[in-house]
């Protein structure tokens, strides 16, 4: 089959990115030819890959995603494919993989009346609403419950059209046999003491991802426990004001920027507690990632994944609203090996029972059905 996969930007250390790329791959080993839409690429092309840059500049977003949406509709009516696969919210899509949270519920319970009436708001509520209203064809392939009911609540989109997908977790995020030896090297490699602490936040997009809640929480420990603990900071964003931030709660020292990285299993193996305060998470890919590796995990319940927290009992999962001082007060189980422990057995059991890891191949065998269902339809209008 001939699929187009749509995708404003692509850089390695995004979560939709990386989805993006093993949706491909996954594609591309059963056969199918792949199409790829794009304003920007960074980093390494997969051999053979069919890229289409679009040519979208723009001072504004809503302004780039037109362009993006308008090339893509006009291309394809020239060079027609079996399927259109969208990874961001345009119009004309046969099939939409939903990793971001519902805007329509953040624009109406969120935000006030003034930001409703503006041109940003209604550019993003009308291409969410081209994919979720009620009598669209769009497939949407889901990865969080809570943003189901969402959808559904402000579209009355059909249940029918929503497919809930398992979680996608590669494979080599799993602890190996070796993980103590590996865990023992990684923290000789970065002077890491039995008795430190090093906490772990991954992520990029540092506002979205609360990486400043992450850092108040290390400032509020005592002195003496902040000597023995260093965050790790691992994404691809603006580190500024967190470097400020840092140096203002006189934690400087103890917080590490480390930009995006290719071998964070190493790092999910030597720390002893994952981060995850978010404010805004659809899904939380590293949330599971930690889970497999035995990584203890301290997350926001805004996250689609935190209930697998709960769940594994692994960490702790804060309730909304958010408070700091809940934060404040959870971070400083790190200290307690006898929990860490507990929690650390918890999450392999975890990983070894539970299917956290066939995201992807679901989701090309729905793709295949939905193109299989529009070959039909098409062959039985032209019959």
């Amino acid at each position: 089959m001939q699929m187009a996969f749509c995708l404003f930007k692509y850089f390695p250390y995004g979560g939709l990115q990386r989805d993006f790329m093993q949706f491909y791959q996954a594609a591309v080993n059963k056969g199918h030819k792949i199409r790829v839409y794009c304003i920007e690429w960074q980093g390494e092309r997969p051999a053979g890959i069919d890229i289409h840059f679009v040519p979208a500049k723009s001072f504004t977003n809503p302004g780039r995603n037109s362009l993006f949406e308008n090339y893509i509709l006009n291309h394809l009516e020239s060079y027609p494919v079996d399927l259109v696969v969208g990874f961001n919210k345009i119009a004309g899509l046969d099939v939409y993989y939903a990793a971001d949270s519902c805007y329509e519920y953040k624009a109406q319970c969120e935000r006030g009346w003034f930001y409703r009436q503006t041109p940003r708001y209604k550019h993003f509520s009308k291409a969410e609403s081209e994919i979720f209203f009620k009598g669209k064809k769009t497939k949407i392939l889901l990865i969080s419950d809570s943003e189901k009911e969402k959808f559904i609540r402000f579209y009355d989109t059909e249940p029918e059209r929503m497919f809930m997908l398992p979680p996608g977790i590669p494979k080599d995020r799993r602890a190996p046999e070796n993980a103590q030896y590996i865990r023992k090297q990684f923290r000789q490699e970065y002077g890491l003491n039995d008795d430190e602490k090093l906490l772990l936040f991954i992520g990029s997009g540092f506002i979205k991802k609360g990486l400043g809640r992450a850092i108040l929480a290390l400032a509020s420990l005592t002195k003496a426990q902040q000597k023995k603990t260093r965050l790790f900071v691992i994404g691809q964003d603006k580190e500024y004001r967190y470097k400020k931030l840092a140096e203002k709660h006189r934690v400087s020292k103890q917080v590490v920027f480390l930009g995006g990285r290719d071998d964070v299993p190493r790092f999910l193996l030597g720390a002893d507690l994952l981060i995850h305060p978010a404010l805004d998470e659809a899904a939380g890919i590293v949330i599971l990632e930690a889970v497999v590796a035995g990584l203890p995990v301290l997350v926001t319940d805004v996250c689609g994944y935190a209930h697998h927290i709960a769940k594994a009992v692994c960490g702790i999962v804060l309730r909304s609203p958010f408070v700091q001082a809940e934060l404040n007060r959870s971070i400083g189980n790190v200290f307690d090996e006898n929990i860490t422990q507990q929690w650390k057995a918890n999450a392999l059991e975890y990983a070894n029972k539970e299917d956290l890891y066939s995201m992807h191949q679901t989701g090309i065998k729905i793709m295949e059905e939905t193109c299989e269902q529009l070959l039909n339809l098409n062959s039985g209008k032209h019959a």
